[in-house]
């Protein structure tokens, strides 16, 4: 009993250091002048604010597929914050191997 509450312990520090690894990369959410949360990230990960279910599948989306979500206007009226295709409420930026997000999409 004690060698199986050892390892599943074991275990769970091991996936907390791999969870914990896997972000480390990420900078911390901002707020911008419009009240979207922000987080740049490695390209390949995703923002704190869509790391489930359908968010997940929708921002990987956006990132995989610019040309898909760049021709679709928004219909949400955020043209008037800049954005200038769907894709704009997903992407903000992507600076070199990395990806900064906007919660736009998911609020």
């Amino acid at each position: 009993m004690t060698k199986a509450l050892s390892a599943i312990l074991v275990l769970g520090l091991v996936a907390a250091g791999v969870a914990w690894w896997m972000r480390v990369d990420a900078q911390p959410v901002t707020v911008d002048s419009i009240g979207d949360e922000n987080q740049t990230v490695a390209r390949g990960q995703l923002p704190v604010f869509a790391v489930k279910g359908d968010a997940a599948r929708l921002y990987a989306f956006a990132v995989d597929n610019p040309d898909a979500l760049g021709r679709i206007p928004c219909t949400c009226g955020c043209a008037r914050f800049g954005h200038t295709s769907n894709r704009s409420c997903y992407v903000k930026d992507e600076p070199a191997g990395r990806v900064t997000f906007t919660s736009h999409a998911a609020t």
